[in-house]
């Protein structure tokens, strides 16, 4: 547990693609802001957003606490799998006892998967240019 102005806050780092989340959790009315905007503003897709809030609804503290996010780089939904990650951490940097229940949902594992390298003499990873016989 940190403290910052006076103010006790759980922290955790979440990755997923490119994506990176540095999120913190302190005790609140269950407020979730990401880069200084609203989650329904920073991610209006509902899928996103549920994905944002599942280990919160996993561990019923949905209500409990504030989340506040800085996200970087990669795309919108690397950036929702980033946060779900870091708010898992810091979920469970609170309490040690919720490992369990956020392990059986898949929620403390990073995403390996990553976007594979362009090749040289091809458009993309493993697209060519078009074959012409003539």
């Amino acid at each position: 547990m940190q403290q910052t102005q006076g103010q006790d806050y759980f922290h955790g780092t979440g990755r997923r693609k490119r994506g990176i989340a540095r999120v913190r959790l302190t005790l609140g009315q269950g407020v979730i802001t990401i880069n200084k905007r609203a989650i329904d503003e920073y991610f209006p897709r509902p899928t996103l957003q549920m994905i944002v809030r599942q280990p919160l609804d996993v561990t019923q503290s949905l209500s409990r606490f504030n989340v506040d996010v800085k996200c970087e780089g990669g795309g919108v939904s690397g950036q929702a799998g980033a946060v779900r990650h870091g708010i898992a951490r810091a979920l469970l940097e609170m309490d040690e006892s919720l490992r369990e229940v956020l392990r059986r949902n898949g929620l403390l594992t990073r995403d390996p998967r990553e976007k594979e390298s362009k090749k040289y003499g091809r458009k993309k990873a493993r697209k060519r240019f078009q074959f012409s016989k003539r």
